[in-house]
């Protein structure tokens, strides 16, 4: 902790799997409020008691964001237990009573897309003060299920949606973060974005910039959702963080902004100078390497002007190692096929 706030970082989420499988899991939270740090957690949200609950405040988490993926049979299925969309809730409630500031994260994909808005409704309803989305994309578990992921196409459908709710959700007092792989300059980037009168778009990748990710073993990322072998950056068993951000190539690969990674559709992108391929995990899931990124509004609208639209496909298997992800093909093809 002394070491990330030498360098700079001035809040520290704590993720998952499950933070709770360290037993010291709330001394690391009081260390990191000790270095002046805020301390925020991330949680699947199955079985925070009130009294655990209550010791999370004591240690000095400030928000508590867990995970919500649609409605119940739907979340039901993507966790693989039931009763674990109901077992959201009353951690919600616990931490509410506690005094905890509550937030929500939800997986975008053709399960739970459908149910958004009611989704939106019910943890509105729990207490949310903040959602954050992002879009489910082929690693780990997703990897072995492709059906359920969007395909490029369907965000023609899937943006508008997702501001008319952004606008509502603002107007109710819940404030909205999409994530990383949720965008790309179409015409609601800025309602997406923008934070009451600050306007904002999609400045590129921020992995190694404004982030870094730290696994359980030590290893350090640009960003905690990057393939670790990919983009290892070094282990803080055997040097320090302000040695590997200043001396690793894995940590600063936005550091200067270059292009040459950028391939197919991105590469003669009108926007790929401020982009630079969109989100890089989400590129690299799809197609083993950075710089073509098929999760793009603005890409998809262009498609439609040609009366195209643009599929992915499953070439090879994820091979089951942690962070692994499998290998997709694009197909293009008319857009009413």
């Amino acid at each position: 902790m002394r070491q990330l706030k030498e360098v700079g970082i001035d809040e520290v989420t704590l993720i998952g799997g499950e933070a709770f499988l360290r037993r010291d899991w709330l001394e690391i939270a009081r260390a990191i409020g000790d270095e002046g740090m805020a301390c925020t957690l991330t949680t699947g949200g199955y079985g925070i008691s009130k009294e655990l609950a209550r010791r999370m405040v004591q240690a000095g988490i400030r928000q508590t964001s867990v995970s919500i993926d649609g409605l119940e049979a739907t979340h039901d299925r993507l966790r693989g237990k039931k009763g674990s969309w109901k077992a959201c809730y009353q951690s919600l409630e616990n931490l509410r009573e506690a005094g905890m500031r509550v937030a929500c994260n939800t997986q975008l994909n053709r399960l739970t897309a459908p149910e958004i808005h009611r989704a939106y409704e019910l943890q509105r309803d729990a207490g949310m003060k903040a959602w954050q989305w992002q879009m489910t994309v082929p690693m780990g578990n997703a990897a072995d299920q492709p059906d359920i992921l969007l395909q490029p196409y369907e965000l023609l459908d899937l943006f508008p949606q997702l501001a008319r709710l952004k606008q509502r959700a603002e107007a109710e007092g819940v404030f909205i973060a999409p994530g990383n792989n949720v965008g790309y300059y179409g015409p609601f980037d800025r309602i997406l974005r923008s934070e009451g009168d600050e306007w904002h778009v999609w400045a590129g990748c921020q992995a190694g910039q404004h982030g870094l990710g730290l696994e359980a073993d030590g290893t350090l990322k640009g960003c905690p959702s990057l393939p670790t072998q990919a983009y290892r950056g070094g282990n803080i068993r055997e040097k320090s963080i302000r040695d590997m951000i200043l001396n690793s190539p894995a940590l600063n690969i936005n550091s200067e902004n270059s292009l040459e990674h950028l391939w197919g559709f991105c590469q003669k992108c009108e926007h790929a100078d401020l982009c630079r391929g969109g989100c890089t995990w989400t590129a690299h899931v799809f197609f083993d390497r950075p710089g073509n990124n098929p999760y793009c509004h603005h890409r998809a609208l262009k498609m439609a002007e040609k009366g195209l639209r643009e599929r992915i496909q499953l070439r090879r298997k994820a091979p089951g190692e942690p962070f692994d992800n499998g290998l997709f093909e694009l197909i293009e093809e008319p857009l009413e096929a």
